[in-house]
């Protein structure tokens, strides 16, 4: 199974450009990959959320929206699975959610069960989720696991199979020479093989980046500052 890990840049509320990145990028590994994976929150941006539910609510999109609609109907354009984190609106609740799409349809949801993603001013209708289970393609078995979720609850996605961790960090070029190996040894707590991503966004800075952890080590990643797609043999 091929799987690419597209380190791109999304733009915080805007929509329409962050499709058009996943579509870029779904284009230029057409034939190459059988899953494409982006990070958190991707497709509305990590901090497009005003903390208003009269206006988030507005932001969030439900699984079965004509945006969801559009990603689920380039599956099937370009004969690709597609995991994207977005902004989940469903029964009045906003979370932080990550949705696995193939074949013109959602075939997995998860919601983030950790609370680091929310700020202070976050009321009840933001909301996390509770449950961690296995999807399935092409054989082969994934848990997913957004950002915090490994560092508060990492026995939670304790798996013999393989771990997908999408992130929204945004630390300096330095800060990451620093951090990324505790990363890579944090996932390894779960599984021995992890597919890290990072988004690439310019408000605020985020340098991005995907990463390949084996048994806590790194052996393959992408440049930071660069949109990037890396390419995982499994």
């Amino acid at each position: 199974m091929k799987i690419g890990l597209a380190s791109y840049e999304f733009r915080n509320q805007d929509i329409e450009f962050n499709l058009s990145q996943i579509e870029k990028a779904m284009q230029s590994v057409s034939g190459k990959v059988n899953l494409l994976c982006f990070g958190e929150a991707f497709l509305q941006g990590f901090d497009s959320l005003r903390w208003d539910y009269n206006i988030d609510q507005h932001i969030a999109v439900t699984q079965r929206n004509a945006t969801m609609g559009k990603l689920c109907d380039l599956t099937l354009q370009y004969d690709i699975a597609l995991l994207v984190g977005y902004i989940e609106s469903y029964q009045g609740r906003i979370y932080s959610s990550c949705a696995v799409m193939n074949k013109g349809r959602v075939i997995f949801n998860y919601r983030r069960i950790s609370t680091g993603w929310k700020d202070p001013l976050a009321d009840g209708h933001y909301c996390e989720g509770h449950v961690v289970q296995e999807f399935e393609l092409c054989g082969k078995y994934f848990k997913i696991a957004l950002c915090g979720d490994m560092w508060d609850f990492p026995l939670c996605f304790k798996t013999d199979h393989v771990l997908i961790w999408p992130v929204y960090v945004n630390f300096s070029l330095c800060e990451w020479k620093e951090y990324e190996n505790e990363y890579a040894e944090q996932a390894s707590i779960a599984s021995r093989q992890t597919l890290m991503i990072n988004s690439l966004t310019h408000n605020p800075e985020s340098h991005g980046g995907a990463f390949f952890f084996v048994d806590g080590k790194i052996v393959q990643k992408t440049d930071y500052d660069k949109e990037e797609i890396l390419f995982i043999d499994l």
